[in-house]
């Protein structure tokens, strides 16, 4: 049976990859080419998947990090998405058909986020969680973004980060890390951006805007005499980054699990999609930009080796999954 729409016809069963079972991704991610296609919400778009971001969130979220407030299995994963709107639910205002779309599925992170996800042909999302494409980034340029760029603008703004505030950035290189250097940089006005990183990521940090690359194989940089208004910590070192700030300073983590130090705190992202609106003319201008693994772009088909890629914890930037057959 297919569903049609006005220009495009929408099959009833589609290829995504799967788990049933918590655990590592080349033991329970299986291809399945008989899933059923979402059934559309009122508020929501269904979206031909052409791009799929992976986070660090993704692998956590297969080996059962958080399953107490996960949906049940089994569970098609990936919360970033760019793709083509092929349907609308009945109480979508701002898209129609055709339109070039991308944004986290998930508005919560933790708590229960979709049993269908983006790594699939199709996928649903609320209409508020989208917003349309850049017009200067390919489809896999944006698949990238929401995700990070949602969880950097957040935590940066629950710091009250400002213009003329110091900041710096645990794990640079990283999909969020690369993100909260030019945001800090180019969006907020920070006075000066440090970042660590290994000895070969330096010049990028540099790139995007740090005035300070830190290597932190050479260098304990709680030990620097220079401390910071605000630390961002992408990396789970709170009891670190404490002692890098200033009196009055704040630090910020979203790694999930783990001791605090206080006054460090942690939050999960709330994705939506005006917050990508209100970044859109950054991405669109140049000051921000999408930053990919050199190695980092996957055929559908090679989606469990791009997971084991990402378990290694050494991913400069994201990866993508393209494309989506």
């Amino acid at each position: 049976m297919e569903i049609t729409s006005s220009n495009a016809s929408i099959p009833s069963k589609m290829k995504a990859w799967v788990y049933a079972h918590h655990g590592k991704s080349v033991d329970v991610l299986k291809l399945h080419s008989d899933v059923d296609v979402p059934q559309l919400k009122e508020d929501q778009v269904l979206i031909k998947v052409i791009a799929a971001g992976l986070n660090p969130v993704d692998f956590k979220r297969m080996l059962g990090m958080f399953k107490e407030s996960d949906s049940p299995l089994p569970i098609v994963p990936g919360y970033d998405v760019a793709g083509v709107v092929l349907k609308v639910g009945s109480q979508v205002i701002n898209f129609k058909e055709g339109d070039e779309v991308y944004g986290n599925i998930n508005e919560k992170g933790l708590d229960h986020p979709k049993r269908y996800g983006t790594l699939a042909e199709y996928t649903a999302a609320e209409e508020k969680l989208l917003a349309l494409k850049p017009k200067n980034l390919s489809f896999i340029e944006a698949a990238v973004v929401p995700l990070a760029i949602g969880t950097a603008y957040e935590g940066l703004e629950k710091t009250g980060f400002s213009s003329g505030k110091s900041i710096l950035v645990l794990g640079g290189a990283g999909g969020v890390g690369t993100m909260v250097i030019q945001l800090a940089k180019h969006v907020f006005g920070a006075s000066k951006v440090a970042a660590t990183s290994s000895s070969s990521k330096l010049e990028l940090l540099k790139s995007l805007g740090a005035d300070l690359a830190i290597d932190y194989t050479k260098d304990n940089f709680e030990d620097l005499p220079e401390k910071f208004d605000v630390v961002y910590d992408s990396i789970g070192q709170s009891e670190r980054a404490v002692k890098a700030i200033k009196e009055g300073g704040q630090v910020v983590t979203i790694e999930p699990v783990g001791a605090l130090a206080p006054p460090a705190f942690r939050f999960i992202l709330t994705s939506s999609g005006a917050m990508l609106e209100k970044l859109n003319p950054f991405l669109e201008n140049g000051k921000v930009k999408p930053v990919i693994d050199p190695r980092g772009t996957f055929p559908f088909s090679q989606t469990p080796e791009a997971f084991s890629y990402l378990e290694t914890g050494r991913v400069t930037g994201k990866l993508v999954i393209l494309p989506i057959p």
